[in-house]
């Protein structure tokens, strides 16, 4: 009869909200981190051609995400100095104040300097950020609740990217600056109502520990190789699919994030009730999976289906990962996880789309699929070792 009635009672206990004031103004940066970035991101590389050809247009893109990578590194000693508050003040400040600047001058120079300042504010913002929003949610709810965030945080980058050149084309490059830096420095106002936990913790792990610590850097691992696939993916089966098939690769990368939304919300739900550890290996080889069918590019049902089985895999490596490298320290280690976990995700998708252009223009774009999709298997040996792992919080590498 007492089983019974702790039974009862465990069963009816209700789970603990996602939602709070502090997670509503979260999003209010968030979104306003997200849209500036990404309002800038695909007009500042035609701005730059406008004065210096299609090399200054990759060299632009380039500072950017190369100041974003170091940023990644550097956040989070910022954070556990001065605290989660001021480090996104800046970032978020670094973002819009340079966009403002950006017409005033046509010299690459002064374009390149305000890509790496953009860079880094970003880097700021998704790190200091990121950590501040998983200690907002509850632990046995925290894989849903990364899922929500990957939701408001992919709308604005779906709107603003085909915003910010369409803006540049029908009303200038300075109005979508304008809007760019607007959209940054209004969201700061969210920030004095945000928690500053990071300050009330204690000793945390820093980037040089967490490179050392193998429960923190397998995942990072896997999740990079997902990554770097998402790179080729993104770059490359536009080119990849015959000039005909156009159509057909728009109508891929589309399903591919919209997939990829749905399965990172279904994997934070697994990953709540039977663990993240358990989902890493299967994200893995579902994106591997879906590269190797992408292969035969000329064939539109390939192609479709590849993608968007792709997207599945990468939705659950997303989720699963993070999630996994956040139950593995305490709060104090935050930043440092939200910065390894990114510096993944950059460095992978950056990796992924040089390695492969050199590959592709020696084997060919089938040849390149089938071996980026056998090279991603190599993480499956962390993967699968990570598999059964229990959640024990590091306060320290090793």
């Amino acid at each position: 009869m007492t089983t019974s009635t702790s039974s009862s009672v465990s069963a009816a206990t209700p789970r603990p909200p996602l939602f709070s004031r502090a997670l509503m103004l979260r999003f209010v940066s968030m979104i306003g981190a997200s849209a500036s970035f990404y309002l800038l991101l695909s007009a500042v590389p035609l701005y730059a051609r406008e004065s210096g050809g299609d090399d200054a247009a990759g060299l632009a893109t380039g500072a950017l995400m190369l100041a974003t990578v170091v940023g990644d590194l550097a956040a989070p000693r910022l954070v556990a100095r001065y605290g989660y508050r001021v480090a996104l003040a800046a970032g978020l400040l670094l973002l819009g104040a340079p966009a403002l600047a950006l017409t005033v001058s046509t010299d690459l120079v002064w374009i390149v300097a305000v890509c790496v300042l953009r860079g880094l504010g970003f880097a700021l913002t998704v790190v200091a950020g990121g950590a501040l929003t998983a200690s907002l949610f509850p632990a046995e709810r925290r894989g849903e609740g990364l899922a929500l965030v990957g939701v408001v945080g992919g709308v604005p980058s779906l709107v603003a990217l085909p915003l910010g050149v369409w803006l540049a084309e029908h009303v200038g490059y300075g109005s979508v600056s304008v809007v760019g830096a607007a959209v940054a420095l209004v969201a700061i106002l969210s920030v004095p109502g945000l928690p500053d936990r990071e300050l009330m913790s204690g000793r945390s792990v820093g980037v040089v520990a967490g490179l050392r610590t193998g429960a923190l850097v397998r995942p990072a691992v896997v999740f990079s190789a997902s990554a770097l696939a998402a790179g080729i993916v993104v770059t490359f089966v536009p080119l990849a699919v015959p000039s005909s098939l156009t159509g057909v690769a728009t109508a891929a990368l589309f399903g591919q994030q919209a997939v990829s939304t749905v399965a990172r919300w279904v994997a934070g739900r697994l990953g709540d009730r039977h663990g993240p550890a358990r989902l890493v290996l299967p994200g893995l080889l579902l994106s591997a999976a879906g590269v190797l069918i992408t292969a035969p590019t000329d064939h539109p049902v390939a192609v479709i289906v590849g993608v968007a089985l792709f997207g599945a895999g990468f939705g659950v490596a997303q989720n699963a990962t993070l999630t996994l490298m956040y139950s593995r320290v305490s709060r104090s280690s935050y930043g440092t996880v939200s910065a390894l976990w990114n510096f993944a995700y950059d460095a992978g998708m950056g990796l992924g789309a040089i390695g492969f252009g050199v590959l592709a223009d020696r084997t060919g774009y089938a040849s390149a699929f089938v071996l980026t999709a056998a090279l991603m298997l190599v993480a499956s040996v962390p993967a699968w070792r990570d598999r059964e792992a229990k959640a024990v919080p590091l306060t320290c590498g090793r």
